[in-house]
This record gives C-alpha cells, structure tokens and sequence, in this order.
C-alpha cells in the first residue's frame, strides 16, 4: 500500500501547516469489554463514568438471513456488530461506504480447529470452518449483509494493524472521496496459539470516514506517515489501558478517548489533539483532531 501523502485543508483550528489526509468521523461503533456501544464507551473513555469489565456477547448478525448467522464465528460477529452501529450512527445506508476490515490475528479460533482437524487421525476439516479461515471473511459476510458492491480491502499488518489500517482508510477517503466504514477487530485465541499471541479479551471498533463534514460529526482528522517519531496516545485509565494490552485491535483505544473527549486532548469536547501510533519499524502514523 502506499504511504503518499494527500494535501488537504482543515476547518477548524489545527496548524494549517501540518500535512496529511483529511477526513471526517461520522459515525463509530464499539463492542468490548465493559464497553458495549460507542455511547456508553465514551463515556467511560472520556472519564465521565466508572469503566467495569462486563462479558462480551455479540448480537447475532440482524443483517444475514438464518443460515449465514449460524456460520458465523466469534470474530465475525465482533466485527458485524461494531460495523453496523458505525454505518447507524452515521445515518449510511449499509452499502454506501467502501470498507476496510483489519484483523492482527485474522480468526484465529478457526485456524486453530483447523489445524487440530489436520493433526487428527483422518485430517477432515470442516468446509464451513475452512470457509471462515481466509482473512477477508468478515468483509465478505459485510457485503453479503449489505448487499454490498463498494470497494473493500482487509488488512492484517501485526502490531502495526491499527495505524496503518487507518492511513489506508484515510488515503482512500483523500483519494476517491467516498466515505470508508474501517473496521477493527480481534477475538481471543486458543491454545496452542495463545502462548505466541497474546489475545485474551474480545474487542471490537468501527469508523465511518468522510470526506466532507456531516451531520452529527464527531471529528476532523488529519492523518500523515511519520518515518521516524515516538508514538504519543493518551493516557487511558488502568482498566482500559489493561485491555489495551490484551487486544491488538484494542490499541484503537486511545484514538477513541481522544474522540470521546477524554486523554490528553479532546475530540468531541470541542477541542484539538494530535496522537502519534507508533509503528514497528520506528516511524509513526500521526492523527491531528479538531472539532468539524
């Protein structure tokens, strides 16, 4: 993918000489632990109410018929629901925007099946389970739901999954001036998988993206590719910053408490902030927010 970067100008009061890729938060989505939606979410990430880990029980995919819901697996389910309040609460119908889905660990749960079905005697594997396995299967349930032909892209880039996930989005709103649905999205692993991949908790967000201000919207964003740069998020409350760690789809978190209002800057608490999400080789992708 590349990292070329689209000049763009900025409402609101970030320095007009910070370049970048601008793009508008119309809606969100969220579904984790102690965090079922984004309304309650933000509040919780913005200080305004206590967080407390409750279980995570995704809702049964309203969006496909009987027979595909039943197919579906924990990941995707996260991954539908976050989804779907995002493109709500951005008064989208479901097919408008392109989509990029983006998952660290793909789903994990299914390859794991796989591979115990594989070293069992006989070797048979579920083509249901095998149909699950491939990295693009929550975009594909998407867009069958949807009833979707827009563009989509699914991404799995490690640690990294979260900031380049959103400069791919970014980067596409910049350039086709379509809006974007960017999903991210991780669930537990099983063992053996679990002692190399530390993925415990269940988590879940989504952004609708913009390329022009809207109704009820929450942000501006400026995104650029940094080479080199320490990372720079807000500082989230223990429990959060527990589940941060716990989650790589998590480590959207302090994006969210900056949108929510709380961290070190604030999103919807009408002022600016600049996060920088640190990557694996040194660099940094850096979000400027300000009010739309």
């Amino acid at each position: 993918m590349s990292h070329a970067m689209i000049p763009g100008t900025l409402p609101g009061t970030l320095p007009a000489t910070l370049p970048g890729m601008v793009c508008h938060v119309a809606g969100v989505g969220l579904l984790g632990p102690g965090l079922p939606d984004w309304e309650s979410g933000a509040a919780a990430l913005a200080g305004r109410a206590p967080w407390t880990a409750a279980p995570v029980v995704p809702p049964p995919p309203a969006m496909l018929a009987a027979t595909e819901r039943r197919r579906t697996s924990l990941a995707v389910r996260l991954a539908l629901a976050a989804a779907s309040e995002a493109v709500s609460r951005a008064g989208l119908p479901a097919d408008a925007p392109d989509t990029v889905f983006a998952s660290s660990n793909g789903d994990g749960a299914v390859v794991g099946a796989i591979l115990e079905a594989l070293h069992a005697p006989g070797g048979a594997i579920s083509p249901t389970q095998f149909h699950n396995s491939v990295h693009n299967a929550a975009a594909g349930y998407w867009n069958i739901g949807a009833g979707s032909m827009c563009p989509s892209v699914s991404l799995g880039c490690h640690d990294d999954t979260v900031p380049l996930a959103l400069l791919q989005a970014a980067a596409q709103v910049a350039s086709e001036r379509r809006p974007v649905l960017l999903c991210l999205y991780d669930a537990p692993l099983p063992p053996p998988l679990d002692a190399l991949r530390h993925t415990t908790l269940p988590f879940a967000c989504a952004l609708v993206l913009a390329p022009e201000p809207t109704p009820g919207c929450l942000a501006t964003l400026r995104v650029r590719h940094l080479t080199a740069g320490p990372p720079d998020e807000p500082a989230l409350p223990a429990g959060l910053a527990a589940l941060r760690a716990a989650n790589p789809a998590a480590r959207a978190l302090p994006l969210l408490a900056a949108l929510a209002g709380g961290g070190t800057g604030s999103g919807a608490g009408g002022g600016t902030a600049t996060l920088r999400l640190g990557l694996a080789d040194g660099g940094a992708v850096e979000v400027g927010l300000a009010p739309c």
